[in-house]
């Protein structure tokens, strides 16, 4: 056994062991709520995976030191399937009828915080599975703002080599890297989680919906205490905190470590911040004149309210919803199917294409034309400040292929499985940007994924787990270059 697959083994198994210990969280939960067969399903699911990731963390234990791109690679996307895998044992274990199809649907939705869901009936499951769910969702939110921060910048994945952290360490040591950068974030982090939370208790929220609430907002995940969603919760203003921490969830963790260093005003000078704002300032107001135009609402504060908060779910790829936005008429629906494609900013829990690399493209074109008119001219290409390589544009230009040629392709297979074309279409979609709800009547706001065939399943399982991590990561792993010495 090589040293660096030494390492990915010992983080992972390290990894699982840690997930399995908060299993008995939701199992006392359950204890306590009376519901023995769930918190049995817990117990049971915390000593298999204690067991299963503390012998290979003991089998594999030695001293961690360098780590090449190569290993690193291979921990991002070993460890997340071994954590889904993990989270998946309680799910199918807890007698709520789940198989192990939509089990592992579920706990991948879960961790990659897509928030699509096969299970119906929330209302009247037990609490501990909805805790669980939200856990899942906190822990992969936290995850994806570490990976994003100290892994693809320096693996290079689709120009994240922009937020190369400054720390004077170009050495290829990405576990100490990863550790200072959790470090720094995970105050931050579990701290709007407890406002937002202490924020839904005043509303009138009980404590179980309050803290999963909490959980999927700052995670962007999106999984609901709920079968109607956030829309339980509008008559209690809920809907409000929730927008408001939204947009805060969507903005680079990394610019929080230093606004709480004294460099508060870095938040406002980011170009990917300002384009975000904008971007969802516009589609809050469009979507509020539309609703007014159609007389849906007829009160102006109940369509910025409705307007607003769907606008800004889709967009971070939250995916909560206070109403079925699929009556809002054809046009909505086209707005809505286009959100999928806008995310968040680099270094948030967002997911889908992340407004930075628009921005990227957006200036790439712009020098493609002015050297039209004057081939000769040298035009450098900045951003934030800094210069953009051409290594850089190259990486960002080759994401938005291979994200598309992938939800091309998904798409396509899903319709060749019989999906009508709106399901297939947003359903790729949805899955692939990480956003959760799709449109049409079987996956849109109103619906779930339960009744899709399970070979549709693992198509959009598959497209959560690569859209998570960046595409370009997991692919990489299936070129034969990869693993030749």
């Amino acid at each position: 056994m090589t040293q660096a697959l030494r390492q990915v083994l010992f983080m992972i198994g390290m990894m699982v062991t840690v997930l399995a210990v908060t299993m008995v969280f939701p199992a006392l939960v359950d204890f306590a709520e009376g519901e023995q067969e769930s918190a049995t399903a817990f117990i049971l699911s915390a000593v298999i995976g204690v067991f299963v990731g503390g012998a290979i963390t003991l089998a594999t234990r030695g001293p961690v030191g360098d780590m090449p791109p190569r290993g690193a690679f291979v921990l991002i996307v070993g460890a997340w399937l071994g954590l889904a895998l993990c989270a998946a044992l309680p799910l199918r274990l807890s007698g709520q009828e789940l198989s192990w199809t939509d089990a592992i649907f579920e706990s991948i939705s879960g961790l990659t915080t897509t928030g699509a869901t096969v299970i119906t009936g929330l209302d009247f499951r037990p609490p501990g599975l909805l805790l669980w769910r939200a856990i899942l969702q906190w822990i992969g939110g936290i995850g994806i703002i570490v990976t994003a921060m100290a892994f693809w910048p320096m693996l290079g994945i689709g120009g994240m080599q922009l937020f190369q952290l400054e720390t004077g360490d170009k050495s290829d040591k990405v576990l100490p890297r990863a550790t200072q950068i959790a470090a720094g974030i995970a105050a931050i982090y579990a701290g709007l989680t407890l406002i937002c939370f202490l924020a839904y208790l005043a509303t009138g929220m009980d404590w179980l919906h309050a803290i999963c609430h909490a959980m999927s907002t700052l995670s962007t995940g999106g999984f609901s205490a709920s079968d109607n969603s956030m829309g339980n919760y509008v008559h209690l203003g809920a809907d409000v905190i929730t927008t408001v921490f939204m947009v805060l969830a969507s903005l680079p963790f990394g610019l929080y470590v230093l606004a709480s260093r004294g460099r508060f005003s870095n938040l406002f000078r980011d170009a990917q911040v300002r384009g975000f704002l904008l971007v969802v300032l516009v589609a809050s107001v469009g979507l509020t004149a539309l609703l007014m135009i159609q007389h849906t609402p007829t009160d102006g504060v109940a369509a910025w309210r409705h307007a607003s908060f769907n606008a800004v779910s889709i967009i971070t790829g939250t995916g909560f919803a206070t109403t079925d936005y699929g009556q809002w008429g054809s046009f909505a629906q086209a707005c809505f199917f286009v959100f999928m494609f806008i995310g968040g900013c680099a270094g948030s829990t967002t997911c889908s294409i992340k407004i930075f690399r628009y921005q990227i493209a957006g200036t790439a074109i712009r020098r493609y034309l002015a050297r039209l008119l004057q081939p000769n001219a040298i035009i450098p290409m900045r951003y934030n400040g800094r210069p953009v390589s051409e290594s850089i544009l190259h990486s960002v230009l080759g994401f938005f292929f291979v994200f598309f040629a992938v939800y091309a392709g998904s798409a396509a297979i899903l319709s060749a499985m019989g999906l009508d074309l709106v399901t297939a279409l947003s359903g790729a979609a949805t899955t692939l940007a990480n956003v959760g709800p799709g449109l049409g009547p079987i996956i849109g706001p109103a619906g779930t994924f339960e009744p899709l065939p399970d070979p549709a399943k693992w198509v959009l399982t598959a497209n959560m787990f690569i859209g998570r991590l960046e595409v370009l990561a997991v692919l990489i792993l299936l070129s034969p270059r990869f693993w030749r010495p």
